[in-house]
């Protein structure tokens, strides 16, 4: 009889938050052949869509504030221990060694207690520098944040960029951006009174959408702060009320870049507005494994600084996502299934 393990699934939110969070047990997995067996140790609170979001209201999972402020997004992070190699890996990392997984195709829709990996190059080495809750960041929030950047850059070296929303997954993109593309000029718009603070302690612009104004007067705060219209808008909890503010910010021939999680429902809706201006929206997808082994250097060798977390018992999973989904929870969110650190 095989053991058991327990699992924790956080769906996207819906009307009801508490109605996301699931518990549950499930067989521990076997070691894939050719591939190697992970305890979690610390998971960043993400979420698995329960629906494509193609297809979603923005009255529904996207009226969440945490959800718009990316402080709650859809992602994979896990950070623990590899416990088992099938025979004959070549390159496989050491049993006991620290890691993190890439959110490779196929991975669980869920958190359990062990994962069995199929290649092991998704497992990313973790040095003992790094604490497992900081390194369960890095493969989905902060993975994506620099495959963003990464794509800005490439775009217009010395772009004037706005960052929409102070969650935790905006504020990785600051920090990002200060660290491998110091050239581009950051603005950041801030849904809520108390991304204010937190935003402005990264050392860039701050301007407060506040959804009491009328409209036309947003968009002409969000200019003067930026001083023009910006290059590029990055937003990755997007409605379509902040897609067309964002559009009206951007200069022509600019550039907005779109969690892959909402372009689908978002850019047949104004991609002929935007042609408009000669402007282009573009689905950002979570980045390479190559991109999250450059990332992990960076944080070793503290070149980049993470936004601040918390670490949260699993037993607390609910709570920790209905605070999210309010934005209530400064920077990321981690669930600790065992303490080894």
């Amino acid at each position: 009889m095989k053991k058991l393990c327990r699992q924790v699934s956080i769906e996207s939110p819906g009307a009801v938050v508490k109605d996301c969070v699931f518990s549950f047990t499930v067989p521990v997995p076997d070691t894939p052949i050719g591939g190697v067996r992970v305890r979690v140790v610390c998971a960043g609170a993400c979420y698995v869509s329960r629906r494509s979001l193609s297809s979603c209201d923005d009255s529904v999972s996207l009226a969440h504030p945490g959800v718009r402020d990316s402080a709650l997004f859809a992602g994979f992070e896990v950070a623990g221990v590899v416990t088992d190699v099938a025979e004959g890996v070549e390159k496989a990392p050491s049993i006991g060694e620290r890691c993190c997984i890439y959110p490779f195709a196929g991975c669980p829709r869920g958190y359990a207690e062990f994962v069995a990996v199929p290649d092991p190059a998704y497992v990313v080495p973790i040095p003992a520098t790094i604490p497992l809750s900081l390194a369960a960041m890095l493969p989905s929030g902060g993975l994506r944040a620099f495959n963003t950047i990464t794509i800005a850059q490439r775009h217009h070296k010395a772009a004037k960029v706005l960052v929409v929303g102070t969650g935790g997954l905006a504020l990785w993109t600051v920090r990002v951006a200060k660290c491998i593309a110091p050239e581009l000029t950051l603005t950041v718009a801030s849904l809520r009174d108390e991304g204010l603070q937190l935003a402005a302690s990264s050392g860039v612009t701050v301007v407060q959408w506040d959804e009491d104004l009328y409209e036309r007067y947003l968009i002409e705060r969000t200019v003067d702060a930026c001083e023009g219209e910006v290059d590029v808008v990055i937003d990755y909890g997007t409605t379509s009320r902040s897609l067309h503010r964002s559009l009206q910010c951007l200069a022509a021939g600019g550039m907005v870049l779109l969690s892959d999680e909402v372009a689908e429902r978002l850019i047949p809706k104004f991609s002929a507005k935007a042609r408009e201006k000669q402007q282009s929206i573009e689905a950002v997808e979570i980045g390479s494994v190559e991109q999250l082994r450059h990332l992990v250097d960076l944080v070793a060798t503290e070149r980049l600084k993470p936004p601040p977390h918390t670490v949260f018992s699993i037993d607390e999973a609910s709570e920790v996502v209905s605070r999210l989904s309010n934005s209530d929870i400064p920077g990321r969110a981690i669930l600790r299934f065992h303490d080894v650190d």
